[in-house]
Protein backbone atom coordinates (compact mmCIF):
# COMPACT_ATOMS: atom_id res chain seq x y z
CA UNK A 1 0.00 0.00 0.00
CA UNK A 2 1.08 3.67 -0.68
CA UNK A 3 1.80 5.63 2.15
CA UNK A 4 0.39 8.88 0.72
CA UNK A 5 -2.41 8.84 -1.91
CA UNK A 6 -0.63 10.13 -5.49
CA UNK A 7 -2.04 13.27 -7.43
CA UNK A 8 -1.43 11.45 -10.63
CA UNK A 9 -1.22 7.87 -11.77
CA UNK A 10 0.58 8.05 -15.33
CA UNK A 11 -0.19 5.08 -17.65
CA UNK A 12 3.18 4.39 -19.86
CA UNK A 13 1.68 5.77 -22.95
CA UNK A 14 1.11 8.67 -20.93
CA UNK A 15 4.51 9.28 -19.46
CA UNK A 16 6.23 8.62 -23.34
CA UNK A 17 3.97 10.51 -24.42
CA UNK A 18 5.19 13.33 -22.19
CA UNK A 19 8.91 12.67 -21.61
CA UNK A 20 8.87 13.38 -25.48
CA UNK A 21 7.03 16.55 -25.47
CA UNK A 22 10.13 17.79 -23.35
CA UNK A 23 12.35 16.51 -25.22
CA UNK A 24 11.36 17.61 -28.13
CA UNK A 25 10.96 21.40 -26.68
CA UNK A 26 14.12 21.12 -24.44
CA UNK A 27 16.28 20.73 -27.45
CA UNK A 28 16.73 23.44 -30.40
CA UNK A 29 18.48 21.77 -33.61
CA UNK A 30 21.12 20.09 -32.84
CA UNK A 31 23.97 19.16 -35.62
CA UNK A 32 26.20 16.10 -34.88
CA UNK A 33 28.74 14.17 -36.47
CA UNK A 34 29.30 10.22 -35.88
CA UNK A 35 29.36 6.79 -37.81
CA UNK A 36 26.55 5.44 -39.84
CA UNK A 37 25.49 1.86 -38.22
CA UNK A 38 22.69 -0.53 -38.60
CA UNK A 39 21.24 1.28 -42.05
CA UNK A 40 17.78 0.05 -43.29
CA UNK A 41 15.36 1.88 -46.13
CA UNK A 42 12.23 -0.11 -45.80
CA UNK A 43 9.24 0.09 -48.41
CA UNK A 44 7.99 3.04 -47.18
CA UNK A 45 11.14 5.11 -48.25
CA UNK A 46 11.98 6.28 -44.40
CA UNK A 47 15.84 5.90 -43.23
CA UNK A 48 16.62 3.90 -39.77
CA UNK A 49 19.70 3.97 -39.14
CA UNK A 50 22.42 4.42 -35.69
CA UNK A 51 24.67 7.17 -35.79
CA UNK A 52 27.93 6.70 -33.04
CA UNK A 53 31.15 6.85 -31.90
CA UNK A 54 33.75 5.67 -30.07
CA UNK A 55 32.17 5.84 -26.85
CA UNK A 56 28.26 5.32 -27.12
CA UNK A 57 25.74 5.54 -30.18
CA UNK A 58 22.02 6.79 -30.41
CA UNK A 59 18.85 5.57 -32.96
CA UNK A 60 18.05 8.01 -35.79
CA UNK A 61 15.16 8.52 -38.09
CA UNK A 62 15.39 10.49 -41.38
CA UNK A 63 11.16 11.18 -43.05
CA UNK A 64 10.86 10.38 -46.56
CA UNK A 65 10.02 13.94 -46.95
CA UNK A 66 13.44 14.61 -45.92
CA UNK A 67 15.71 11.89 -47.79
CA UNK A 68 14.22 12.74 -51.15
CA UNK A 69 15.85 15.74 -50.85
CA UNK A 70 19.55 14.20 -50.52
CA UNK A 71 21.59 13.78 -52.53
CA UNK A 72 23.78 11.65 -50.69
CA UNK A 73 23.20 8.14 -50.46
CA UNK A 74 24.71 6.98 -46.77
CA UNK A 75 25.77 3.69 -46.47
CA UNK A 76 27.12 1.87 -43.14
CA UNK A 77 30.51 2.77 -41.90
CA UNK A 78 30.27 5.97 -43.52
CA UNK A 79 31.16 9.59 -40.92
CA UNK A 80 28.44 11.79 -41.76
CA UNK A 81 27.26 15.16 -39.89
CA UNK A 82 23.37 16.11 -39.48
CA UNK A 83 20.96 18.46 -38.52
CA UNK A 84 18.33 17.15 -35.85
CA UNK A 85 16.16 16.94 -33.10
CA UNK A 86 16.29 14.93 -30.01
CA UNK A 87 12.49 12.77 -30.01
CA UNK A 88 10.89 9.88 -28.63
CA UNK A 89 9.83 6.68 -30.42
CA UNK A 90 6.10 6.16 -27.83
CA UNK A 91 5.61 2.69 -28.57
CA UNK A 92 9.52 1.82 -26.94
CA UNK A 93 10.14 4.48 -24.90
CA UNK A 94 13.63 4.89 -27.13
CA UNK A 95 15.25 7.79 -26.94
CA UNK A 96 16.10 8.73 -30.88
CA UNK A 97 17.03 11.38 -33.47
CA UNK A 98 14.72 12.75 -36.24
CA UNK A 99 16.82 13.97 -38.68
CA UNK A 100 16.44 16.19 -40.98
CA UNK A 101 19.94 16.88 -43.10
CA UNK A 102 22.84 15.13 -43.71
CA UNK A 103 26.26 15.32 -45.28
CA UNK A 104 29.38 13.83 -44.88
CA UNK A 105 31.75 14.42 -42.21
CA UNK A 106 34.75 16.87 -43.68
CA UNK A 107 32.39 18.64 -46.03
CA UNK A 108 32.10 21.91 -44.50
CA UNK A 109 33.12 20.22 -41.02
CA UNK A 110 34.83 23.59 -40.17
CA UNK A 111 31.64 25.54 -41.26
CA UNK A 112 29.84 23.39 -39.08
CA UNK A 113 32.08 23.47 -35.98
CA UNK A 114 31.97 27.39 -36.18
CA UNK A 115 27.85 27.66 -36.54
CA UNK A 116 28.12 25.47 -33.03
CA UNK A 117 31.14 27.40 -31.51
CA UNK A 118 28.81 30.69 -32.70
CA UNK A 119 25.56 29.87 -31.58
CA UNK A 120 27.10 28.49 -28.11
CA UNK A 121 29.12 31.50 -27.57
CA UNK A 122 26.46 33.42 -28.60
CA UNK A 123 24.16 31.77 -26.15
CA UNK A 124 26.24 32.62 -23.47
CA UNK A 125 25.98 36.29 -24.36
CA UNK A 126 29.62 36.61 -25.30
CA UNK A 127 28.59 38.45 -28.72
CA UNK A 128 25.87 40.85 -26.71
CA UNK A 129 25.79 44.38 -27.55
CA UNK A 130 25.33 44.94 -23.44
CA UNK A 131 29.01 43.87 -22.69
CA UNK A 132 30.95 45.82 -25.50
CA UNK A 133 32.93 48.56 -24.51
CA UNK A 134 32.69 51.78 -26.79
CA UNK A 135 35.86 53.31 -28.55
CA UNK A 136 36.87 55.80 -26.86
CA UNK A 137 36.43 59.68 -28.03
CA UNK A 138 39.59 60.89 -27.93
CA UNK A 139 42.65 57.87 -29.27
CA UNK A 140 46.10 59.09 -29.14
CA UNK A 141 47.89 55.40 -29.24
CA UNK A 142 46.94 52.62 -31.40
CA UNK A 143 47.82 48.86 -30.74
CA UNK A 144 47.52 46.32 -33.24
CA UNK A 145 48.23 42.57 -33.11
CA UNK A 146 49.14 41.01 -36.20
CA UNK A 147 52.24 39.94 -38.41
CA UNK A 148 54.66 42.14 -38.34
CA UNK A 149 55.46 41.50 -42.15
CA UNK A 150 52.28 40.50 -43.32
CA UNK A 151 49.77 42.80 -45.39
CA UNK A 152 47.55 44.08 -42.98
CA UNK A 153 50.24 46.00 -40.87
CA UNK A 154 51.18 47.95 -44.47
CA UNK A 155 47.70 48.64 -44.88
CA UNK A 156 46.97 49.85 -41.25
CA UNK A 157 50.18 52.18 -40.78
CA UNK A 158 49.40 53.45 -44.89
CA UNK A 159 45.55 54.42 -43.65
CA UNK A 160 46.78 56.31 -40.57
CA UNK A 161 49.66 57.81 -42.50
CA UNK A 162 47.10 59.41 -44.52
CA UNK A 163 44.81 60.09 -41.99
CA UNK A 164 46.37 61.01 -38.72
CA UNK A 165 49.72 60.86 -38.76
CA UNK A 166 49.82 61.90 -34.99
CA UNK A 167 48.65 59.01 -34.18
CA UNK A 168 51.36 56.44 -32.19
CA UNK A 169 51.14 52.89 -33.28
CA UNK A 170 52.66 50.29 -31.08
CA UNK A 171 52.69 46.72 -33.00
CA UNK A 172 52.36 43.20 -30.88
CA UNK A 173 53.57 40.93 -33.20
CA UNK A 174 52.00 37.56 -33.37
CA UNK A 175 51.03 34.38 -36.08
CA UNK A 176 48.09 34.94 -37.61
CA UNK A 177 47.69 31.23 -39.36
CA UNK A 178 48.71 27.72 -38.37
CA UNK A 179 47.99 25.19 -35.17
CA UNK A 180 49.43 27.47 -32.47
CA UNK A 181 48.42 31.41 -34.08
CA UNK A 182 45.59 31.68 -31.17
CA UNK A 183 47.91 31.28 -28.65
CA UNK A 184 50.05 33.75 -29.66
CA UNK A 185 47.60 35.94 -30.24
CA UNK A 186 46.23 35.29 -26.64
CA UNK A 187 49.66 35.65 -25.30
CA UNK A 188 49.67 39.80 -27.05
CA UNK A 189 46.16 40.51 -25.73
CA UNK A 190 47.03 39.49 -22.15
CA UNK A 191 50.40 41.78 -22.84
CA UNK A 192 48.59 44.84 -24.56
CA UNK A 193 45.97 44.76 -21.42
CA UNK A 194 49.00 44.16 -18.78
CA UNK A 195 51.06 47.24 -20.19
CA UNK A 196 47.57 49.37 -20.80
CA UNK A 197 49.62 51.50 -23.23
CA UNK A 198 47.45 51.95 -25.78
CA UNK A 199 43.88 53.15 -26.04
CA UNK A 200 42.55 50.26 -28.33
CA UNK A 201 43.48 47.52 -29.85
CA UNK A 202 43.22 46.35 -33.72
CA UNK A 203 43.28 42.54 -34.17
CA UNK A 204 43.39 41.32 -37.42
CA UNK A 205 45.04 39.91 -40.95
CA UNK A 206 44.30 39.84 -44.65
CA UNK A 207 41.77 38.05 -46.29
CA UNK A 208 42.18 34.00 -46.97
CA UNK A 209 40.73 30.64 -46.76
CA UNK A 210 38.51 29.09 -43.88
CA UNK A 211 40.42 27.46 -42.71
CA UNK A 212 43.70 30.03 -43.05
CA UNK A 213 41.22 32.65 -40.67
CA UNK A 214 40.96 29.56 -38.39
CA UNK A 215 42.68 30.69 -35.40
CA UNK A 216 40.57 33.54 -35.28
CA UNK A 217 37.58 31.11 -34.29
CA UNK A 218 38.82 29.87 -31.45
CA UNK A 219 37.24 29.40 -28.31
CA UNK A 220 39.40 30.89 -25.94
CA UNK A 221 40.53 33.59 -28.53
CA UNK A 222 37.11 34.82 -28.10
CA UNK A 223 37.07 34.43 -24.40
CA UNK A 224 40.33 36.56 -24.32
CA UNK A 225 38.47 39.10 -26.50
CA UNK A 226 36.00 39.30 -24.45
CA UNK A 227 37.84 39.75 -21.08
CA UNK A 228 39.94 42.35 -22.82
CA UNK A 229 39.80 45.77 -20.43
CA UNK A 230 41.28 47.19 -23.99
CA UNK A 231 38.26 47.98 -26.38
CA UNK A 232 39.31 45.83 -29.47
CA UNK A 233 38.53 46.20 -33.12
CA UNK A 234 38.22 42.67 -35.04
CA UNK A 235 39.44 43.26 -38.68
CA UNK A 236 40.55 39.92 -40.43
CA UNK A 237 40.14 39.18 -44.31
CA UNK A 238 37.99 40.75 -46.40
CA UNK A 239 34.43 42.58 -46.20
CA UNK A 240 32.98 38.78 -47.20
CA UNK A 241 34.61 37.05 -44.37
CA UNK A 242 33.42 36.59 -40.77
CA UNK A 243 35.05 35.04 -37.30
CA UNK A 244 33.93 34.54 -33.90
CA UNK A 245 37.01 37.17 -33.60
CA UNK A 246 34.20 39.45 -35.18
CA UNK A 247 31.30 38.96 -32.78
CA UNK A 248 33.07 38.89 -29.98
CA UNK A 249 35.04 42.42 -30.68
CA UNK A 250 33.58 45.34 -29.60
CA UNK A 251 33.99 46.63 -33.07
CA UNK A 252 34.21 44.84 -36.45
CA UNK A 253 35.61 46.41 -39.34
CA UNK A 254 35.23 44.89 -42.88
CA UNK A 255 39.50 44.96 -43.41
CA UNK A 256 42.41 46.15 -41.53
CA UNK A 257 42.49 49.29 -43.72
CA UNK A 258 38.36 50.08 -42.70
CA UNK A 259 39.88 49.09 -38.93
CA UNK A 260 42.84 52.20 -39.21
CA UNK A 261 40.11 54.82 -40.65
CA UNK A 262 37.57 53.33 -37.79
CA UNK A 263 40.42 54.29 -35.41
CA UNK A 264 41.84 57.59 -36.69
CA UNK A 265 39.86 60.56 -35.97
CA UNK A 266 38.82 62.53 -39.01
CA UNK A 267 35.67 65.30 -39.96
CA UNK A 268 33.51 62.41 -40.21
CA UNK A 269 33.62 61.94 -36.79
CA UNK A 270 29.95 62.44 -36.45
CA UNK A 271 29.36 59.61 -39.14
CA UNK A 272 31.66 57.18 -37.13
CA UNK A 273 29.60 57.59 -34.47
CA UNK A 274 26.47 57.21 -35.94
CA UNK A 275 27.82 53.97 -37.66
CA UNK A 276 29.35 52.44 -34.55
CA UNK A 277 25.20 53.47 -32.55
CA UNK A 278 24.00 51.45 -35.94
CA UNK A 279 26.13 48.08 -35.32
CA UNK A 280 25.34 47.70 -31.84
CA UNK A 281 21.37 48.68 -32.94
CA UNK A 282 22.16 46.13 -35.44
CA UNK A 283 23.51 43.69 -33.24
CA UNK A 284 20.51 44.23 -30.33
CA UNK A 285 18.39 43.66 -33.21
CA UNK A 286 20.09 40.47 -33.89
CA UNK A 287 19.86 39.67 -31.03
CA UNK A 288 16.15 39.80 -30.19
CA UNK A 289 15.43 38.82 -33.73
CA UNK A 290 17.66 35.26 -32.14
CA UNK A 291 15.55 35.72 -28.69
CA UNK A 292 12.34 35.69 -30.97
CA UNK A 293 13.30 32.59 -33.45
CA UNK A 294 14.28 30.61 -30.89
CA UNK A 295 10.44 31.09 -29.20
CA UNK A 296 9.21 30.67 -32.44
CA UNK A 297 11.38 27.25 -32.59
CA UNK A 298 9.96 26.30 -29.45
CA UNK A 299 6.13 27.03 -29.96
CA UNK A 300 6.68 25.43 -33.43
CA UNK A 301 7.82 21.63 -31.61
CA UNK A 302 5.19 22.46 -29.81
CA UNK A 303 2.69 22.75 -32.81
CA UNK A 304 4.18 19.80 -34.05
CA UNK A 305 3.95 17.87 -31.62
CA UNK A 306 0.08 17.84 -32.05
CA UNK A 307 0.49 17.56 -36.02
CA UNK A 308 -0.67 14.42 -37.07
CA UNK A 309 2.21 14.16 -39.19
CA UNK A 310 4.01 13.29 -36.37
CA UNK A 311 1.86 10.68 -35.05
CA UNK A 312 1.78 9.54 -38.71
CA UNK A 313 5.35 9.25 -38.51
CA UNK A 314 5.51 7.42 -35.55
CA UNK A 315 3.00 4.70 -36.53
CA UNK A 316 4.98 4.55 -39.95
CA UNK A 317 7.78 4.01 -38.04
CA UNK A 318 5.96 1.37 -36.04
CA UNK A 319 4.52 -0.21 -39.14
CA UNK A 320 8.17 -0.29 -40.49
CA UNK A 321 9.62 -1.98 -37.74
CA UNK A 322 6.34 -4.93 -37.51
CA UNK A 323 7.39 -5.14 -41.18
CA UNK A 324 10.97 -5.93 -40.58
CA UNK A 325 9.92 -8.33 -37.89
CA UNK A 326 7.47 -9.94 -40.46
CA UNK A 327 10.64 -10.13 -43.08
CA UNK A 328 12.94 -11.67 -40.45
CA UNK A 329 10.04 -14.28 -39.42
CA UNK A 330 9.57 -15.07 -42.36
CA UNK A 331 13.51 -15.99 -43.45
CA UNK A 332 13.95 -17.54 -40.19
CA UNK A 333 10.75 -19.96 -41.08
CA UNK A 334 12.32 -20.57 -44.25
CA UNK A 335 15.64 -21.07 -43.29
CA UNK A 336 14.03 -24.16 -40.85
CA UNK A 337 11.85 -25.26 -43.71
CA UNK A 338 15.40 -25.69 -45.51
CA UNK A 339 16.90 -27.48 -42.89
CA UNK A 340 14.25 -29.81 -42.38
CA UNK A 341 14.14 -30.44 -46.30
CA UNK A 342 17.54 -31.14 -45.93
CA UNK A 343 17.67 -33.79 -43.48
CA UNK A 344 14.58 -35.68 -44.99
CA UNK A 345 16.24 -35.68 -48.48
CA UNK A 346 19.09 -38.61 -47.57
CA UNK A 347 15.79 -40.52 -46.11
CA UNK A 348 14.13 -40.21 -49.56
CA UNK A 349 16.86 -41.02 -51.71
CA UNK A 350 17.44 -44.46 -49.38
CA UNK A 351 13.29 -44.79 -50.10
CA UNK A 352 13.83 -44.41 -53.77
CA UNK A 353 11.11 -46.04 -55.68
CA UNK A 354 13.43 -46.63 -59.05
CA UNK A 355 14.20 -50.59 -58.38
CA UNK A 356 9.94 -50.96 -57.79
CA UNK A 357 9.84 -48.87 -60.70
CA UNK A 358 12.25 -51.56 -62.60
CA UNK A 359 10.27 -54.42 -61.77
CA UNK A 360 6.89 -53.11 -62.34
CA UNK A 361 8.28 -51.98 -66.33
CA UNK A 362 9.61 -55.64 -66.10
CA UNK A 363 6.27 -56.92 -65.58
CA UNK A 364 4.51 -54.21 -68.03
CA UNK A 365 6.32 -55.40 -70.48
CA UNK A 366 5.47 -59.30 -69.96
CA UNK A 367 1.93 -58.46 -69.82
CA UNK A 368 2.44 -56.18 -73.00
CA UNK A 369 3.81 -59.48 -74.40
CA UNK A 370 1.05 -61.78 -73.20
CA UNK A 371 -1.91 -59.40 -74.56
CA UNK A 372 -0.26 -58.80 -78.03
CA UNK A 373 0.05 -63.06 -78.55
CA UNK A 374 -3.79 -63.38 -76.52
CA UNK A 375 -4.76 -60.45 -79.39
CA UNK A 376 -3.09 -62.23 -82.26
CA UNK A 377 -4.92 -65.60 -81.09
CA UNK A 378 -8.42 -63.89 -81.32
CA UNK A 379 -7.42 -62.29 -84.36
CA UNK A 380 -6.88 -65.24 -85.92
CA UNK A 381 -9.88 -67.33 -84.48
CA UNK A 382 -11.84 -64.45 -86.01
CA UNK A 383 -10.83 -64.84 -89.19
CA UNK A 384 -11.65 -67.65 -89.30
CA UNK A 385 -14.98 -67.90 -88.38
CA UNK A 386 -15.13 -65.11 -90.28
CA UNK A 387 -13.88 -67.40 -93.12
CA UNK A 388 -15.96 -69.70 -92.20
CA UNK A 389 -19.08 -67.73 -92.47
CA UNK A 390 -18.08 -66.41 -95.56
CA UNK A 391 -18.28 -69.28 -96.93
CA UNK A 392 -21.79 -70.51 -96.20
CA UNK A 393 -22.78 -67.10 -96.98
CA UNK A 394 -21.76 -67.10 -100.54
CA UNK A 395 -23.36 -70.56 -101.10
CA UNK A 396 -26.60 -69.30 -100.37
CA UNK A 397 -26.20 -65.75 -102.51
CA UNK A 398 -28.02 -65.40 -105.61
CA UNK A 399 -24.89 -64.70 -107.41
CA UNK A 400 -23.82 -67.93 -107.55
CA UNK A 401 -27.36 -69.30 -108.55
CA UNK A 402 -26.59 -66.89 -111.33
CA UNK A 403 -23.47 -68.05 -112.47
CA UNK A 404 -25.61 -71.47 -112.94
CA UNK A 405 -27.48 -70.08 -115.95
CA UNK A 406 -30.52 -68.72 -114.11
CA UNK A 407 -31.32 -64.99 -114.11
CA UNK A 408 -33.78 -62.27 -112.03
CA UNK A 409 -36.04 -60.06 -113.87
CA UNK A 410 -37.13 -56.56 -112.38
CA UNK A 411 -39.48 -54.03 -113.99
CA UNK A 412 -38.08 -50.63 -113.79
CA UNK A 413 -39.22 -50.02 -110.25
CA UNK A 414 -36.71 -52.77 -109.55
CA UNK A 415 -39.56 -55.19 -108.69
CA UNK A 416 -38.52 -58.74 -109.03
CA UNK A 417 -41.21 -60.32 -112.32
CA UNK A 418 -42.45 -63.93 -110.64
CA UNK A 419 -45.59 -64.12 -113.15
CA UNK A 420 -47.00 -63.03 -116.24
CA UNK A 421 -49.60 -61.23 -114.95
CA UNK A 422 -47.09 -59.06 -113.25
CA UNK A 423 -46.19 -57.34 -116.99
CA UNK A 424 -48.07 -55.04 -119.37
CA UNK A 425 -47.64 -54.48 -122.86
CA UNK A 426 -44.67 -52.09 -123.25
CA UNK A 427 -43.40 -52.44 -119.45
CA UNK A 428 -39.67 -52.52 -120.22
CA UNK A 429 -38.13 -55.70 -117.68
CA UNK A 430 -34.08 -55.52 -116.53
CA UNK A 431 -33.08 -59.04 -116.52
CA UNK A 432 -29.75 -59.33 -114.51
CA UNK A 433 -27.38 -62.16 -115.23
CA UNK A 434 -23.91 -63.47 -114.31
CA UNK A 435 -21.81 -61.34 -116.08
CA UNK A 436 -24.60 -57.97 -116.85
CA UNK A 437 -28.05 -57.05 -117.34
CA UNK A 438 -30.55 -56.97 -120.49
CA UNK A 439 -33.31 -54.24 -121.10
CA UNK A 440 -36.45 -55.34 -122.99
CA UNK A 441 -40.12 -54.56 -123.81
CA UNK A 442 -42.77 -56.40 -123.33
CA UNK A 443 -44.67 -56.66 -126.81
Amino acid sequence: MFSQPLQTVYTVSRLNREIRALLEQGFASLILTGEISNFITPASGHWYFSLKDDKAQIKAAMWRGNNRQQSYRPINGAQVTVRARVSLYEPRGDYQLIVEHMEPAGEGQLKQEFDALKMRLAAEGLFSSVHKQPLPQNINRIGVITSATGAAIKDILTVLQRRAPQLEVIIYPAMVQGKDAHTQLIKQIALANLRNEVDVLILGRGGGSLEDLWCFNHEQLARAIFNSQLPIVSAVGHEIDTTISDYVADVRAATPSAAAELVSPNTQELHNRVTQLVNRLANAFKHNISEQRAHATQLQHRLNLCHPRNQLNQQAQRLDELNIALQQAIRNRLHQHERTLANLTPRLMRQSPDKKLAQASHQLAQLQTRLKQAMQQQLQLANNQLALQVSRLDSVSPLNVLARGYSITKNEQHKVIKSVADVTLGDVLITELADGTLRSEVV
